[in-house]
């Protein structure tokens, strides 16, 4: 390592900010303006330098300040230190930006929500690198090996520990293909909905018995069910007419408004927790996780991102 700086030797850092922008405005108001901070406060700044180099900065012209000749000497490395770290920033920024961001998500809502809107995200911010991870069944957020999540949570994450940023609710309600409710004689109803077949992902069965509980209606299937592993399966399925899914997010919004599937009942059950993004709390100000979680929050509607 080099040798230590000799720090006691340096006026106060915060106020060669103000010494800085006022040397080269030549006026304490403007110097205050470009630093959105009150005329005294700026003044107060020289004043720090000043004492701890125990040298007038400026002198008073009428109106005006003019640096004085120890205030010449000074501001080149002042104005130097200032452009070097700077380059030190943004050296760290591109760096930063050149590893991709890890987002996690579960496969149905990468497929059918997320993965739709990463190309416009990448439109507009063409310095960020992403990768787009999935998992099939696993929910909880993995911050080892990814950044960002765009997850299912019940309960508020752990504020302590993580930034939470809810998107949208947890539904649940059926869907179906139009063509599969033409060979439905008369009108289908909570009942009649047990003798169609029913399409459910293993690992959440209980949310078709949720889902008709909620109605007052036992869950009493007279049809086998269909069991898959995701959801992204069981609604191919009903888009291909081979039966009834039930839907727990945003992810069928375009197939409903073209026609494609259609909802047999009207009733919806509204889950406790939200759809969000999460990361790490103390990553929250990463550039490239800020970018990505703000951008996305502002574009939740699908009407929100256009070609």
């Amino acid at each position: 390592m080099a040798n230590k700086f000799e720090m006691k030797k340096l006026p106060p850092l915060k106020a060669l900010r103000g010494f800085e922008a006022a040397t080269r405005h030549q006026s304490i108001r403007d110097a205050a303006d470009e630093l959105c901070l009150t005329h005294p406060a700026v003044s107060h700044q020289v004043q720090l330098i000043e004492e701890a180099l125990g040298v007038a900065m400026f002198t008073q012209e009428g109106r005006h300040i003019v640096s004085t000749e120890e205030g010449r000497a000074l501001y080149p490395y002042v104005r130097s230190a200032f452009e070097s770290l700077l380059e030190g920033v943004e050296a760290v920024h591109r760096h930063a930006l050149d590893k991709p961001l890890r987002v996690q998500t579960y496969v149905t809502a990468s497929i059918r929500w997320l993965a739709k809107r990463v190309p416009y995200f990448l439109n507009d911010h063409p310095e960020v690198k992403l990768t787009l991870s999935t998992c099939a069944v696993e929910w909880e957020f993995d911050d080892v090996h990814a950044d960002v999540g765009l997850v299912y949570c019940e309960t508020v994450p752990d504020p302590g520990k993580y930034h939470w940023m809810p998107l949208f609710e947890y539904p649940l309600f059926p869907v179906c293909s139009p063509a599969l409710l033409r060979k439905v004689d008369g009108p289908v109803t909570m009942d009649s909905l047990n003798a169609m077949p029913l399409v459910a992902i293993y690992t959440e069965v209980q949310n078709w018995e949720a889902w008709f509980g909620s109605a007052d209606v036992p869950f009493q299937p007279t049809a086998p069910m269909l069991m898959v592993d995701t959801l992204a399966v069981a609604l191919e399925m009903a888009l291909d007419g081979q039966g009834i899914a039930l839907v727990n997010g945003p992810f069928v919004d375009q197939d409903l408004a073209e026609g494609r599937l259609v909802q047999p009942v009207a009733h919806k059950l509204i889950c406790p927790g939200n759809w969000g993004l999460i990361c790490r709390k103390d990553m929250r100000e990463n550039l490239r996780i800020k970018t990505f979680m703000d951008w996305i929050a502002g574009h939740v509607d699908v009407a929100a991102i256009t070609p």
